[in-house]
């Protein structure tokens, strides 16, 4: 009812806050991270765009309030158009998910036995190089993730019929930057940065200095609002609320500077030379790790994130210990 613009954000703008201000009154390390990242951000960027006419929320006028919320709050999106021929149109990161491995119940259970091994890993941690312990956070937080957001998806998708966001394709199949943060890391968060800061950048400096040279700006812009949403989100997370070091800023804003360069040399060498993925893929993932252990891994421990995970672990164990212990006395 409200015309897009200054006058649709007054009346959004308290639902934003409000949706700044749930995680804070979560105590669980779970919880409140996933409310964190679905509401404080996801879903407050989407009520931004549709504040302006933009973005998922605004791709059907006639959409009813239940779905309305739902597709704010969930990784999920309306489907645009019905199949034709038995195809469906397909975004970028939809086409590179299905050029690449199909991924399927199998796929999952593997993850979560892996997660399950490396949850069981902590046990032997005071025997472990603290190295080792954030290359064991880097593979808990990629297939916890990959869990939680397929299983949230699936069960939209069973409930409501909705179709799915891209997540995750195999990160450590990477053979570039681009390729990690474009195509295969967190799609989800890509996707919603991408018509909330990159665009807008991108059309200013198309403006300013033409179209070439656009886009160096406008991805490195994108990495450092992405580095303060991932400060505000483990500022949810932390025990006490713990003033931020800028240590997770300063991850994005040297992986922007490094993506930056990476388009500026493939603009500058279109064409004429491009390193095998036999060497490009095992460069990026080192790359990625040796940057997320120094800056990024970190932080788990400073927020005590880990102590109050593992926390919930352990009283998640002992309570299905005793359902068990239940139903078998029971029998």
């Amino acid at each position: 009812m409200v015309p897009r613009g200054a006058k649709r954000l007054i009346f959004v703008l308290p639902i934003v806050a409000l949706f700044l201000y749930l995680p804070l009154v979560l105590s669980s390390a779970h919880l409140g991270g996933i409310t964190a990242f679905f509401i404080a951000w996801l879903a407050n960027f989407k009520l931004l765009l549709f504040a302006f006419g933009f973005g998922p929320l605004c791709s059907d006028p006639s959409i009813s309030l239940p779905l309305f919320i739902t597709v704010s709050c969930l990784p999920i999106k309306i489907q645009l158009s019905p199949p034709q021929n038995g195809h469906r149109k397909q975004t970028p990161s939809q086409k590179t998910l299905e050029n690449g491995q199909r991924k399927g119940p199998l796929n999952y259970a593997i993850k979560a036995l892996l997660l399950a091994a490396f949850v069981k890993a902590y046990d032997y941690s005071d025997r472990m190089h603290p190295k080792m312990i954030l290359l064991l956070y880097a593979f808990h937080v990629y297939f916890l993730l990959e869990l939680i957001l397929a299983l949230s998806a699936v069960m939209a998708r069973t409930v409501l019929g909705l179709e799915l966001e891209p997540q995750f394709n195999e990160p450590f199949l990477s053979t570039s930057l681009q390729d990690f943060w474009g195509n295969r890391w967190n799609l989800m968060v890509s996707g919603i940065l991408r018509p909330t800061v990159y665009k807008p950048i991108l059309n200013f400096f198309t403006r300013v200095g033409g179209r070439k040279w656009a886009p160096l700006p406008a991805v490195f812009g994108t990495f450092v609002v992405s580095g303060f949403m991932h400060e505000l989100q483990f500022f949810y997370l932390g025990q006490g609320r713990v003033k931020p070091n800028w240590e997770m800023t300063w991850f994005f804003v040297l992986h922007g500077l490094c993506l930056t360069a990476e388009i500026a040399l493939k603009k500058a060498v279109t064409g004429k030379f491009r390193l095998p993925s036999l060497i490009s893929r095992p460069l990026t993932v080192v790359f990625v790790m040796v940057t997320g252990c120094w800056l990024f891994f970190p932080q788990f421990s400073r927020y005590e994130v880990d102590v109050r995970a593992f926390e919930e672990y352990a009283a998640l164990g002992a309570y299905m210990k005793n359902v068990s212990h239940s139903i078998v006395s029971v029998m």
